[in-house]
């Protein structure tokens, strides 16, 4: 089998799931029953900021927290709701969304560009 480097797992990713653009992502949030996860770690939170509403879940734990099985489990992870995830620039969100899918997660997507292409829309970032 032939090794693949994160850029490709990353490419394979995004063409299994829905990408999801900034405005998208806006839009979607405005409608009950959407949870946007952001899986950067905590200090990405603290010095970059954070898009009002999400849900913070380290890339390192999902697995864990969107499985109701496992005493990890949050609630935010639930499979009746649109779950979209974002990380910094969407390399991470795009490999985390396959892995949802892969665990059953039906309406899941990811903010392509992530928060850095969230600031660049001009959307507000909310500091700690």
């Amino acid at each position: 089998m032939k090794q693949k480097t994160a850029t490709e797992l990353v490419q394979e990713a995004k063409q299994q799931i829905e990408n999801l653009t900034p405005l998208q992502v806006k839009k979607e949030l405005e409608k009950d029953g959407t949870v946007l996860i952001d899986i950067r770690e905590s200090e990405e939170l603290k010095q970059n900021g954070k898009i009002p509403g999400s849900v913070h879940a380290p890339r390192g734990m999902i697995e864990f927290y969107a499985d109701p099985s496992l005493p990890y489990h949050k609630p935010e992870f639930d499979k009746t709701k649109r779950i979209i995830l974002q990380c910094a620039s969407g390399g991470r969100s795009a490999l985390a969304s396959q892995t949802l899918k892969q665990m059953g997660y039906e309406n899941v997507a990811h903010l392509d560009g992530g928060l850095n292409a969230w600031k660049d829309a001009g959307l507000f970032i909310e500091r700690e």
